[in-house]
């Protein structure tokens, strides 16, 4: 069954910003703070839809949209609390890497899929460990864009009333309780809860504090005379 959404009207369906972020050039030096050290460019701004640009940068976009981009076995990654805000990412493999729940920006195909594969990405045909249809949000947009005969894909997020939202943050129909700061990242950087030495390479969790030996119970042992 061929989709009767044309080509062009499907286009329009995706945000603006999407296609720029997905095309990035992530994890390089930051020309403009190419003395430094952590310059790794690994944010991108919605709102300006430029290139990726490093923590140092944050400051010129406190009132923006934006995204940090991690990484995991060298493919660029997003955080699926954080990405989730701004389109709807449903058909899309998940994966959990240090306990936090990530997709991946593109596809990552596979020569041949894995022994004992039941589902594969229908765009690249990589592999998937559940139902997906797709391995990353690029292929999500390639098999949109491209006519796939599910005329349900959508890129848009849901109001309360099934009304299409533009992005969770303007608008009060997001079924959720709680309202995202506009400057979320920026806010997380001035408190220290994100480094610039991140560089998206590490999701894995805060190291635990090391426990006290004061606070152990110890057991006493038997006690001896002194000899004589």
């Amino acid at each position: 069954m061929v989709s009767s959404i044309p080509k062009m009207g499907k286009e329009k369906m995706v945000p603006p910003w999407l296609k720029p972020m997905l095309k990035a050039n992530y994890f390089v030096p930051c020309s403009f703070h190419f003395d430094l050290s952590k310059n790794e460019c690994n944010y991108f701004c919605l709102d300006c839809m430029e290139n990726a640009f490093c923590s140092f940068c944050l400051i010129h976009h406190r009132d923006h949209r934006v995204l940090q981009i991690r990484r995991s076995s060298y493919h660029d990654v997003v955080r699926v609390n954080e990405i989730q805000r701004h389109i709807d990412i449903s058909s899309i493999q998940s994966y959990v890497i240090n306990s936090a729940k990530i997709v991946f920006l593109n596809e990552r195909p596979q020569p041949r899929p894995g022994k004992g594969t039941t589902y594969t990405c229908e765009v690249c045909a990589r592999g998937l460990p559940g139902c997906f249809g797709f391995c990353s949000i690029g292929c999500k947009l390639n098999g949109m864009i491209a006519g796939d005969d599910d005329t349900e894909l959508t890129f848009s997020l849901k109001g309360k009333n099934g009304k299409e939202i533009e992005d969770a943050y303007d608008s009060d129909e997001f079924p959720t309780p709680k309202k995202f700061p506009r400057s979320t990242v920026f806010n997380q950087f001035l408190d220290g809860s994100i480094s610039g030495d991140e560089g998206g390479r590490s999701l894995s969790p805060p190291t635990p504090p090391l426990s006290s030996h004061r606070n152990c119970s110890r057991r006493k042992g038997i006690p001896h005379r002194s000899p004589f």
